[in-house]
């Protein structure tokens, strides 16, 4: 006879949007022990797994805290109401928790205002662009001093309670509606607020009883996914967009596209180093709500390509790869080397690149494995006594992700009409130990001689995006931006295995730019933009940070283009450091990576001819 064992939830919160699939440890019929699903079309020796969802049907509707998400909430914003504003963004659960939210939650009201008052349509456009939450954008004027709360009288959750006609159970004075009739389930908005419940029992086939008890076990209320304010697209050409935004909120300029480089944190990394960021709740650091946030926050930006960092190889095969797929994107991908890790073979991370199918064609790709060339390096350079230490020090699995594309879109910009525009974009995720400055240098050195390789086979715009592990100022980013390192940079001191001199090799003839660096260079007077400046770090023309935690604040993140074949177009706006840190610091329930993303547009042009 099949018999349940133990249940129990991955999370203690369910989210809407965030599927709850229930762990089931089921004794089967022969006395084996399994974990593996048996539903009716596929039963076991006669019995299969009969599930069922419930939800509580409580006396009034429940709205919850937008702050804190696990309480109620009895105080709402009438402000963000008359302003439009996504209705779960204006609960809070007391007084005091909207006044100490109110200097993160004005910007709501703020940018509500100048959606209208500012630009009119076109900047509701760009609000709405990088919208998560698909919810619908401010579109009315709000002073951001006219302030105006008070307690809930009748609560509404975005969207009517819709319940089944039926009542399916009555237990102890409660009642409990049937929502779902397989072992995983959704959450949806008409759950919010509400206690769910997961019920199981062995079933015999053929009579289509139950064997035995049935084991239940009941969630916490469900509380809505949390919605960051939308992320402005904000022009550096010095002129508006040339192009309209078409259904799906891609900009459609002619021969322009966009990329995007983010590193998502590894689940293994964030649960491994959990002590790191223990400021984060632990639903909101569980793997099970951080895929469907970063999935929605990716799927939002509408990029043309997307170069995203410490992807796990079975969240690649399971996750990524097939829900991007639903969204048009092919996928590419490089596992990290695994020589010194010693953990699940599963659980390695890697680059994965991205790309429109309708905008871009694959043609060509390129493996960088860091380890390979280690061997090649010391084979070649390091004395045989010193191999050994040497390969301990340079072995670091690091890898590199080299995609040749060609776009199908009109470009003006080619040197010949109708000629083909390829573009060359490298993924990458440097070492991360900061004392190995000298690791870092060669890695970035070794990618960037591929890549010159590559230009010198082919005249192509070239793309460098990756975490760096390196900030402004250093070794790396000196040879990233400026082609050289200073023979007196003090990260050349750092050089155990002679690996570096002399330092006038350490150059390449890529006309590399950050892209980041047009908010800096930009001349012109904005809102917008001079917000953008007041987040730059002009000493090094780069943000000034792209990694938030509790422990280390800084930019180790760049997306690099050659500038004599591609402008930058516009750029996604970069986050406020006092806006984040009323989480604390990166990971939070809003963004779900210790790192931003970063996106930039791109225009092809002609190369200039010398």
């Amino acid at each position: 006879m099949l018999s349940v064992l133990r249940v129990h939830l991955p999370s203690e919160i369910p989210i809407v949007g965030c599927e709850l699939t229930p762990y089931v440890v089921l004794r089967c019929p022969d006395g084996t022990i399994t974990t593996d699903d048996v539903p009716e079309t596929s039963h076991l020796d006669g019995y299969y797994l009969r599930c069922q969802w419930y939800r509580k049907q409580n006396d009034k509707k429940i709205a919850v805290c937008s702050v804190h998400p696990t309480e109620q909430a009895t105080f709402q914003c009438l402000g963000c109401v008359k302003a439009k504003i996504p209705v779960t963004k204006s609960y809070h659960c007391s007084s005091r928790c909207f006044s100490d939210a109110w200097q993160h939650h004005r910007v709501l009201h703020d940018r509500a205002a100048s959606a209208m008052n500012e630009n009119g349509t076109e900047e509701e456009e760009l609000f709405g662009r990088f919208s998560s939450t698909g919810s619908g954008t401010a579109n009315a004027g709000l002073s951001g001093s006219a302030l105006s709360v008070g307690p809930i009288p009748g609560l509404n959750n975005g969207s009517a309670p819709i319940y089944p006609t039926s009542v399916i159970e009555k237990i102890g004075g409660e009642t409990w509606f049937e929502v779902g009739r397989s072992k995983t389930y959704t959450p949806a908005a008409d759950d919010i607020g509400h206690v769910l419940k997961f019920e199981c029992v062995a079933v015999d086939a053929e009579t289509r009883l139950p064997v035995g008890p049935a084991t239940t076990i009941l969630t916490s209320r469900v509380i809505p996914a949390p919605s960051p304010t939308p992320r402005c697209l904000i022009p550096v050409g010095g002129v508006d967009l040339m192009g309209h935004f078409d259904s799906d909120g891609r900009t459609t300029a002619s021969g322009t596209f966009t990329v995007l480089s983010y590193n998502i944190l590894s689940d293994v990394y964030a649960t491994t180093t959990s002590e790191i960021y223990s400021y984060c709740p632990s639903w909101a650091i569980s793997w099970h709500y951080r895929r469907q946030n970063l999935l929605r926050e990716i799927v939002g930006y509408h990029a043309d390509i997307l170069c995203l960092q410490e992807v796990q190889s079975n969240h690649f095969e399971e996750f990524f790869a097939p829900e991007l797929d639903k969204h048009g994107y092919h996928a590419l991908y490089k596992k990290r080397t695994s020589e010194i890790y010693n953990g699940n073979p599963n659980t390695i991370d890697g680059c994965a690149t991205f790309f429109r199918r309708d905008r871009f064609s694959h043609v060509k790709k390129y493996e960088v494995e860091f380890n390979k060339a280690a061997q090649s390096l010391t084979d070649a350079v390091i004395p045989t006594g010193q191999k050994k230490t040497a390969l301990g020090r340079l072995i670091k699995d690091n890898v590199a992700l080299i995609v040749v594309l060609e776009a199908k879109f009109s470009n003006h910009g080619a040197d010949t009409p109708g000629k083909r525009q390829l573009l060359c974009v490298a993924n990458t995720h440097v070492n991360v130990h900061h004392d190995l400055k000298d690791v870092k240098l060669w890695q970035v050195h070794t990618l960037l001689k591929g890549l010159e390789k590559i230009a010198v086979s082919a005249d192509i715009p070239m793309l460098v995006c990756g975490d760096f592990n390196s900030v402004p100022g250093s070794a790396s980013h000196a040879l990233l931006a400026r082609g050289k390192v200073d023979q007196m940079h003090p990260d050349l001191a750092v050089d155990p295995l002679g690996i570096l001199r002399p330092a006038s090799k350490l150059t390449h003839q890529l006309p590399l730019v950050s892209a980041y660096s047009s908010f800096a260079r930009m001349v012109g007077v904005s809102v917008g933009l001079e917000q953008q400046r007041s987040r730059m770090d002009h000493k090094t023309n780069e943000p000034l940070f792209t990694n938030c935690t509790r422990d280390f604040i800084g930019t180790l993140d760049y997306i690099f283009y050659t500038a004599d074949s591609l402008t930058v177009e516009s750029l996604l706006e970069l986050l406020d450091e006092e806006c984040l840190r009323k989480d604390t610091a990166l990971p939070s329930p809003e963004w779900s990576s210790d790192h931003i993303a970063l996106l930039a547009e791109f225009r092809c042009m002609p190369k200039t001819r010398h």
